[in-house]
């Protein structure tokens, strides 16, 4: 049969493993890589290293982001605080 008349089907969506790439987890955040960056150094986003050296973020913390759930970022010491000191 020509394959040009086969019916067109949609490819079946990307299955998620135990963690997914930083571009991955952008899509799925609504973000920029770069914000992907920032909340993995702020600790809200978990990360696994490949064999490779790759960094990867565990699914787990994205759903965490998604719901809501994860840790806050905290407020800012006083020596942070531009207005301190008088």
């Amino acid at each position: 049969m020509n394959p040009a008349f086969l019916p067109q089907t949609d490819p079946a969506p990307p299955r998620l493993g135990r963690s997914v790439t930083i571009d991955q987890a952008a899509s799925l955040l609504g973000v920029s890589r770069r914000t992907v960056y920032y909340r993995i150094r702020e600790g809200r986003l978990r990360t696994i290293r490949t064999l490779g050296g790759s960094q990867r973020v565990l699914v787990e913390s994205v759903q965490e982001q998604r719901l809501g759930k994860a840790f806050p970022v905290s407020p800012p010491s006083r020596s942070e605080d531009s207005s301190w000191p008088r």
